[in-house]
């Protein structure tokens, strides 16, 4: 008899559940979200809201051709070019930022990009020597050497130099789902941290390139 209750009881739930619009499950997904999670210290709870890029890539199924266009227009049109023109930085401070994970974490006392660091390595292999580094992301090991840069300043690199400085600024510009880190449009880093982490891809001095 008790199995018989359960089972009734079970298949109830599941015609209820069934019952349940994509709406509905959506709403309860995000209440169960923002009932698990808490503000402490820089980590606030706006953190779990999303923008239309990211609830375009949430979806069950990736977005639609037309709706990637659109999200890739719109990002890179928030883009937020050098104000001075100037691409490129220190590649040496460029690599302290790729080897700093720091930043953003509930534990650290500030949210100033200046605090943060690039985390590269967490997902790039970027210099042959290291012998720890994520391969979520491809090898930018002679990134710039490879794109024939030789001079980031000659206008024949301007295209790949603009590039380079767009996917870091707002990755979602040039592919719309992708994982990695909206430096810029995040505020994650500032000009001069991209400009850094630029030479270090792009100056034909940085280890990258050798």
């Amino acid at each position: 008899m008790k199995i018989t209750r359960f089972a009734v009881i079970a298949l109830l739930a599941a015609g209820t559940a069934q019952a349940q619009t994509p709406k509905q499950l959506d709403q309860q997904t995000a209440a169960m979200m923002r009932a698990s999670f808490r503000e402490q210290g820089i980590a606030k709870m706006d953190r779990l809201e999303q923008d239309a890029a990211q609830k375009a890539c949430s979806q069950a199924k990736p977005p639609s051709e037309a709706v990637t266009k659109k999200i890739e227009a719109a990002e890179l049109a928030a883009v937020k070019w050098p104000a001075d023109g100037q691409f490129i930085g220190d590649w040496k401070e460029g690599e302290k930022l790729a080897q700093n994970g720091r930043g953003m974490t509930w534990t650290d006392a500030s949210v100033a990009p200046a605090k943060n660091g690039a985390m590269c390595y967490n997902c790039h292999q970027i210099d042959k020597k290291e012998i720890s580094f994520g391969t979520i992301g491809p090898s930018l090991w002679n990134y710039g050497k490879l794109r024939g840069v030789a001079d980031p300043a000659d206008p024949a690199s301007a295209a790949i130099v603009k590039y380079t400085w767009g996917k870091l600024w707002n990755s979602k510009a040039y592919a719309a789902c992708s994982n990695m880190p909206r430096f810029g449009h995040a505020e994650l880093l500032n000009e001069q941290q991209i400009r850094d982490v630029m030479a270090l891809l792009l100056d034909p001095k940085s280890p990258v390139n050798q």
